[in-house]
């Protein structure tokens, strides 16, 4: 189940941090950071953890299967941006030592 970004955010970047398979652009240090309204997250390798949603401090992220009506466009708007903006490196930001 994909989660979706629902708003502006602070774009304090604390839930792309969060994220375990950084599908949340743009990241810091990449085009776009802190230039953008909104951070967007990947439907296609969001693997629904929730990490995301607990580390966003103006709570602007949600499950796709609790958006409201009137948030149904942050979904579209979500999809939109990686097929505009694609990022074909998705490592983990924070390696967990194994």
């Amino acid at each position: 189940m994909p989660h979706v970004v629902t708003q502006s955010c602070c774009a304090d970047a604390s839930c792309v941090l969060a994220c375990p398979v950084n599908c949340i652009h743009p990241a810091p240090g990449e085009p776009g950071f802190g230039e953008t309204e909104m951070l967007f997250v990947d439907p296609a390798s969001c693997v629904g953890c929730g990490a995301c949603v607990t580390a966003c401090p103006v709570g602007a992220i949600v499950p796709d299967s609790a958006l409201s009506p009137g948030q149904l466009p942050f979904s579209v708007l979500n999809a939109e941006y990686y097929e505009t903006s694609p990022h074909a490196d998705r490592a983990p930001l924070a390696l967990v030592p194994q």
